[in-house]
């Protein structure tokens, strides 16, 4: 066997110089794979919905960082010292707009001054629905959806009064703003990084594509079902019922920072009745013991809806399980009450 492998081994070793990758060229192909990784930019996003349609257009750069993650909810919740870093480091920051992520206002100012800052509800194009006010919906002082926040911490608390306060920011919740502000993203992403501009603009495309698909999809999911009444935990979903026609009959609340006493719940069970609600939607993130009060003594079911995926794992396809997810649960619930 030695003797029959000489000749291959030296035959083998000669070949191997014009095989072999030279040893300094080993440090240069990590060094650049090391550059490709370093050149994709920092980018924050506040909500999940938001995180998705940015992962989307990002794939094949980078992942962008989420700040409101897991269970929570942006309406409750409170920023972490990992979350004022990721803010700190970042070159661009996606996010609602106040109406919908207070939290995150004074921390925009004082750490992302080095960001580009992309305010999402202010895309073109998009649909923008005003609260509801009167009859199964709680009315609005001034049109500003944090005065139940202000009375909780007091009048002299800091809440600037602007323009975002007077339209329903549950704006993802219809596709085609879902497409107005990957549009806006796609426009941010470009300026802030040039180099991967094609990657963004082919990726927004297919994720375009999909979002046309998702309609036609939801559309023939709610159409046996859309003319059928029932109440929601918070007016969430104005935006999701404008698109396809659906009918909420009204909610238990409007801002979910404050849980609705008992008189408000009392008027709810009352009109579940009156308006032949035949279903009563819970939300993950929020006290489900309410809803069974509700609909206590009356024939309408319960189901949950999850407006904030809060239940979901975050990336690029959560969107989509979102959409889908409240569609079936809307037309499961609805189709057996």
């Amino acid at each position: 066997m030695k003797r029959a492998l000489g000749p291959a081994l030296k035959i083998l070793a000669l070949r191997m110089p014009a095989l072999a990758i030279p040893a300094l060229a080993i440090p240069a192909l990590l060094f650049a794979g090391t550059m490709r990784a370093a050149d994709a930019p920092v980018v924050v996003t506040s909500i999940k919905p938001i995180h998705s349609l940015v992962s989307a257009i990002m794939q094949g750069v980078g992942e962008p960082e989420l700040i409101v993650d897991g269970a929570a909810s942006p309406h409750t919740y409170n920023l972490k010292p990992s979350n004022a870093r990721a803010l700190q480091d970042a070159k661009v920051i996606f996010w609602v707009g106040p109406g919908l992520e207070a939290f995150l206002e004074k921390p925009l100012q004082a750490l992302g001054r080095d960001a580009s800052i992309a305010e999402l509800d202010n895309a073109p194009g998009l649909v923008k629905l005003p609260f509801r006010e009167g009859g199964a919906f709680e009315a609005h002082d001034d049109g500003d959806e944090h005065h139940e926040a202000e009375a909780a911490h007091g009048p002299d608390a800091d809440h600037d009064d602007h323009e975002h306060g007077t339209f329903d920011t549950h704006l993802w919740l219809d596709p085609m703003n879902a497409k107005a502000m990957a549009s806006e993203i796609t426009t941010t992403l470009v300026a802030a990084d040039p180099a991967n501009a094609l990657t963004y603009q082919a990726n927004a495309k297919a994720l375009d594509d999909r979002l046309t698909a998702l309609d036609k999809e939801i559309t023939a999911t709610v159409a046996p079902v859309k003319g059928r009444p029932f109440i929601v935990f918070h007016d969430a979903y104005q935006y999701f019922e404008h698109r396809y026609g659906i009918r909420v009959a009204g909610s238990i609340t409007v801002s979910p920072e404050t849980i609705p006493g008992a008189e408000r719940v009392s008027e709810i069970h009352r009109k579940v009745g009156e308006l032949g609600a035949t279903c009563v939607f819970a939300e993950p993130q929020f006290e489900p013991r309410l809803v069974n009060v509700v609909i206590e003594g009356t024939r309408a079911k319960s189901g949950v809806l999850d407006p904030e995926a809060a239940t979901l794992k975050a990336g690029p396809d959560l969107y989509f399980t979102l959409m889908r997810s409240i569609a079936n649960s809307m037309k499961d619930c609805l189709s057996s009450a």
